[in-house]
């Protein structure tokens, strides 16, 4: 399955289908949702990485119970914003997980995600280290996903300039 820039994404999902974040991390895949109005992204859950094929089926599962219409994943552009090696296995791995779960996905830059993360949970939420280290995946996810909502806002449709 191609991947579809997030705008074209958001126009693939039925009424009240929700997205995916996910945060593909070398330890945890952070996974986050959206509500169904494609608003507010939250983070759902950590998911300890192994196979391609067993993160599939968790992330399927997870998909089909949340009603799930497509995937937001993580693109580690380098700082420069050039596509590096670690860019090219996120979009070689976002590529098979889209064909293993059925599901259309998008790339999200994730610069400095994790980093804007933990400055937030020592700054704003006083978190112990190891707190940080059980949430800040998905935490991240839900910063890539609130990121790409964000920017996908169909004209017309709420925000704050129509305010």
């Amino acid at each position: 399955m191609p991947l579809f820039n997030i705008s074209d994404l958001r126009t693939h999902l039925r009424r009240n289908q929700r997205l995916l974040g996910l945060d593909p991390g070398k330890k945890t895949i952070g996974v986050a949702l959206s509500d169904v109005g494609l608003m507010l992204a939250s983070p759902h859950t950590g998911l300890k990485r192994g196979k391609l094929s067993v993160n599939a089926a968790e992330i399927g599962k997870i998909a089909r119970m949340q009603d799930v219409g497509g995937l937001v994943v993580g693109l580690p552009l380098s700082l420069d914003g050039s596509f590096g090696p670690a860019a090219q296995a996120a979009r070689d791995w976002t590529l098979n997980l889209s064909d293993l779960t059925g599901l259309p996905a998008a790339m999200w830059d994730e610069r400095l995600s994790s980093s804007a993360v933990n400055r937030f949970l020592i700054s704003e939420a006083d978190m112990t280290r190891q707190r940080r280290g059980e949430v800040v995946d998905q935490m991240a996810a839900a910063y890539i996903l609130q990121a790409a909502l964000d920017a996908s806002i169909p004209s017309g449709e709420g925000g704050i300039a129509d305010s």
